[in-house]
């Protein structure tokens, strides 16, 4: 991902059109849900992994969990 700067963003935005602005200033004020935006967006391959798992059932202390 890349990361902008400030003037970067002020540059991007003040280059939309006024319809634009009017739209990025209402996602600001009132954000989507995470449902909406999972939607839009839906999670990258990358962004999970399956190389490994992180609680193997071979693990030491499973007879332990659900018994505090």
């Amino acid at each position: 991902m890349s990361q902008f700067t400030v003037d970067e963003i002020v540059r991007l935005i003040a280059a939309l059109t006024p319809q634009e602005r009017g739209r990025l200033l209402r996602l600001i004020v009132n954000p989507p849900s995470d449902d909406f935006l999972y939607r839009a967006l839906p999670p990258a391959k990358e962004e999970f992994s399956a190389d490994h798992d992180p609680l193997p059932w071979e693990g030491e202390d499973w007879e332990t969990v659900g018994c505090l």
